[in-house]
């Protein structure tokens, strides 16, 4: 049985990846990784699974919708035919190269890495094994093992036809009916592809609206919008997945139960997307005694060090999914940069910047939001100490232009100081024009200075964004900018 002592040891080759900087060239690493997805990929959830793929999907799928918008501006024009096969295909021959050359690079070039390609469980608060008998003892241990799809326990949920987000994009061929279980971010996402490809999309939500985490009045104008483009269904909770009678089409029947009884979906193929949960249990946390939350994250310090009992374990670290309250990638990579300098500079520790993150779905229409929503607003400052408005994008001159009906961008402050407390933006290019309210809130602008202290070009669709500040009850100094 071999015992490897390495310098540094890192579990999870997502963000985790990145802590290999040259200051390790002259000590030992040790990289642990199962792989990700059906594939069994190296480079975490968002280059192989997530962010990546995906987006390259519903730019596709965005493309087959064209003709939509084109009727709006009297241009009549007609998707042909969408080619998934050449599609997935494009997709993965561009991502399964760099996710191998990223293993090859860890595992074939680098003398100083080793490369552990099998699932490990703690032994210790900074020493693991592998299925092979292989035994880590590291001076330094960052756990970024990421998370996994949530499944529920339903009868059927592993037929063949059942598929999470790890799978769902390497199907064999474009689904003619897809039935999609989950109201949240990927839920909408493959709704979106989906039915933008030409699918029929059933989605059921177990609550009374999609899209719960973001602002009300935007999670209801888009729960509304989506009831216009595919069929789906609020208030129902998939009880189990059964092949259909047609067993020759492949296809399964999902029993559903709804506000008025059970009801079945037939289709060709079923996604669960029911959120995602740290992989702590897979990696033994509990089982050494680290602190997590009740929702199975791990516990970490604002110096991004790993608690037990309370107190931060010298030397173990982690980042991301496996211990975030976000999970998104942008703060994987942001707590990958604190981590990396302070395994590198243990005397002088910097903490994690968890304020005015940012996330966007790439839904149809897009969502994007940062800060608080007005109800978390309200129970924070007060009623009467919030303001807000909603901007259309149709009442702007480019919105004029694109004819648009449905756009709005929702801002949020406090009228006392003008400080912005957040953002909600449904609609194109919500996750780009968001982008200034982020930079405003990180650096401390007030709502009337990131308005009027700079140009905003006419006529660009940015001016949803100049207006909505403007449109605030706020106050403006004497000295305050033009």
């Amino acid at each position: 049985m071999a015992i490897l002592r390495p310098d540094l040891a890192i579990i999870g080759s997502g963000s985790g990846n990145t802590l290999v900087t040259p200051f390790w060239d002259d000590k030992q690493v040790v990289l642990a990784e199962k792989g990700v997805g059906s594939e069994g990929a190296f480079g975490g959830t968002c280059l192989n699974v997530g962010c990546i793929p995906t987006k390259m999907f519903v730019r596709a799928s965005e493309a087959a919708r064209a003709p939509e918008e084109a009727a709006r501006l009297n241009v009549s024009q007609r998707t042909e035919a969408v080619d998934w096969p050449g599609l997935r295909d494009r997709i993965f021959s561009r991502i399964d190269p760099i996710s191998a050359a990223g293993r090859r690079h860890r595992d074939e070039h680098l003398d100083h890495v080793t490369l552990i390609r099998e699932q490990v469980r703690l032994t210790g608060p900074r020493s693991f094994a592998a299925a092979d008998g292989t035994r880590v003892e590291a001076d330094r241990l960052v756990l970024a093992a990421g998370s996994r799809a949530e499944l529920p326990d339903v009868p059927g949920i592993e037929l063949p036809q059942v598929h999470t987000s790890d799978s769902i994009m390497r199907l064999g061929e474009l689904p003619r009916r897809i039935l999609i279980v989950g109201g949240g971010y990927v839920a909408c996402e493959f709704a979106g592809i989906f039915d933008g490809l030409g699918s029929e999309v059933v989605q059921i939500n177990r609550s009374q609206g999609l899209m719960k985490s973001v602002d009300a009045e935007v999670a209801d104008r888009y729960t509304d919008l989506a009831q216009q483009r595919w069929d789906v269904r609020l208030r129902r909770t998939l009880l189990d997945v059964h092949r259909s009678e047609d067993q020759l089409q492949g296809a399964v029947t999902a029993l559903i139960d709804g506000p008025e009884g059970r009801e079945t979906v037939e289709a060709d193929i079923v996604l669960i997307a029911l959120g995602r949960r740290p992989n702590t249990d897979l990696i033994g946390a509990d089982e050494v005694g680290l602190d997590l939350h009740a929702d199975g994250r791990l516990v970490v310090d604002a110096h991004q060090q790993v608690l037990r009992d309370g107190a931060p374990v010298p030397g173990l670290f982690a980042l991301g999914d496996i211990c975030s309250a976000v999970q998104l990638k942008h703060v994987a990579n942001h707590e990958a940069r604190v981590v990396a300098h302070n395994l590198e500079h243990p005397d002088r520790l910097r903490t994690a910047r968890h304020r005015a993150i940012p996330s966007a779905v790439f839904t149809h229409p897009e969502l994007a939001q940062v800060g608080l929503t007005e109800a978390e607003a309200v129970a924070e400052r007060g009623a009467e100490h919030v303001t807000t408005k909603t901007q259309d994008f149709g009442d702007t001159a480019y919105g004029w232009a694109m004819e648009d009906t449905t756009g709005i961008f929702k801002v949020i402050a406090d009228r006392r100081d003008g400080e912005i407390l957040g953002a909600h933006v449904m609609g194109y290019q919500a996750s780009n024009l968001i982008q200034p309210v982020v930079q405003a809130m990180s650096f401390g602008q007030d709502a009337h200075t990131a308005a009027r202290g700079q140009y905003w070009i006419h006529p660009a669709l940015s001016e949803v964004v100049e207006n909505a500040l403007l449109g605030l009850d706020v106050p403006v100094g004497e000295d305050a900018p033009l």
